[in-house]
């Protein structure tokens, strides 16, 4: 009798592991289709020489992505919207760019890094899902390169960018401030934000429906970071910031 009970509890576990290789497999295999399928397949970045435009970055450490933008432009001066981008960076200088992401709330808020993601955790955020959080990066002049894509934007498609970045934010009561929360990222600050995080509403998601409701190319469904990055030309040799 126990010796079946061993064999069947074997056989429950194989089943149970093979159950879950076989989700992940298909996970990995959607999001790949759903990436390659392209969002305003039309769109060219406009030229420097000829055209009118603001350079954004999309950023990515392999695992999330964000937009990185000038703390001021003719469209946006995000100081009015983020009031800690008008402080000095923790090396003294004050920030050029904004970098903006969207992600889980619990886990940017107390998990230092990924070694630090508790399985309960994650498959809460994998069944259930979680409250969104907007994090707030400040760079000081970031230089381009395959962690910092540079993209040039015409001043309609960025005020479009603006407009889905503030559409995350809720709305703010008359003579109140934003609430803000610590970041484990130097220099950074977390601030409420709407949505809810689930596997299909990821924080790459947020970032390529950003760029989509931009008009900016990028893949259709892009859970993953190199969903995204795929869609942004790694920068040439002779890129410059601001060029």
């Amino acid at each position: 009798m126990k010796g079946r009970l061993i064999h069947y509890s074997k056989t429950a576990l194989l089943w149970l592991s093979g159950g879950l290789a076989a989700i992940i497999l298909l996970f990995l295999l959607a999001a790949w289709i759903g990436s390659t399928i392209p969002r305003n397949s039309g769109w060219t970045e406009p030229d420097a020489e000829a055209e009118a435009s603001i350079e954004i970055m999309v950023e990515t450490n392999g695992i999330h992505t964000g937009i990185v933008m000038p703390v001021t432009s003719p469209v946006k001066d995000w100081r009015e919207t983020f009031p800690s981008t008008a402080e000095p960076a923790p090396q003294g200088e004050l920030p050029t760019h904004v970098a903006i992401g969207w992600g889980e709330k619990n886990v940017l808020l107390n998990t230092p890094t990924w070694a630090d993601l508790e399985v309960a955790t994650a498959l809460r955020i994998a069944f259930a899902g979680g409250e969104g959080l907007m994090r707030v990066g400040h760079y000081t002049r970031p230089a381009p390169s395959e962690y910092h894509r540079p993209l040039r934007l015409r001043p309609e498609e960025y005020a479009r960018l603006v407009e889905r970045v503030e559409a995350t934010l809720p709305p703010l009561p008359p003579g109140t401030a934003r609430i803000t929360h610590d970041s484990f990222e130097r220099g950074a600050r977390n601030y409420d934000a709407t949505g809810r995080y689930t596997l299909a509403n990821t924080c790459n998601q947020w970032v390529s429906d950003t760029l989509a409701h931009a008009g900016i190319r990028t893949g259709w469904w892009t859970p993953l970071a190199g969903g995204v990055m795929k869609w942004v030309p790694r920068p040439r040799p002779l890129d410059k910031p601001g060029r």
